[in-house]
């Protein structure tokens, strides 16, 4: 399952993507909003989505807002969250092969919407690499996250 959510600036390009999701065959889940609020706010719709691919694990998240950085942000906040702002194709693969995130967050603004569906799809199709390194590195994050947070 994927999990999808925007702010107002995100808003047309999660619909967009939806359509691109629905045309492939993919399950997913829009945790909002359902119409345009010019007056949203990212963290909370963040969080939300966060929250959900956390407690649901093997799932995913697409998080979309102006800049990408706040819905990135807010999203880290939530414990197993692995979230990450991409901006190419070679960096989203790199992302999910090395850095297993499971949370894609997207720049409506900066990012064209042909390049942030191809985002989307290396996100899709790309899976965690499984290497001693890889899986060492997220555990020291994770060891971290239980002492501290």
């Amino acid at each position: 399952m994927i999990f999808l959510g925007s702010d107002h600036r995100g808003f047309l390009l999660k619909e967009k993507i939806k359509e691109y999701l629905t045309s492939n065959n993919f399950s997913f889940q829009d945790l909002g909003p359902q119409s345009y609020d010019k007056d949203d706010d990212y963290p909370l719709i963040s969080l939300k989505v966060s929250e959900t691919v956390v407690k649901n694990v093997g799932d995913l998240g697409v998080i979309i807002c102006g800049s990408g950085a706040g819905a990135a942000i807010a999203a880290n906040k939530v414990r197993g969250s692995k979230a990450a702002l991409c901006f190419s194709q070679n960096q989203t693969q790199k992302a999910r092969h090395d850095d297993n995130i499971n949370i894609l967050c997207l720049s409506a603004d900066t990012v064209s919407e042909e390049e942030n569906i191809k985002i989307l799809e290396t996100f899709l199709s790309t899976q965690f690499g499984f290497e001693e390194r890889y899986i060492r590195r997220l555990n020291q994050i994770r060891d971290y996250e239980s002492q501290k947070c």
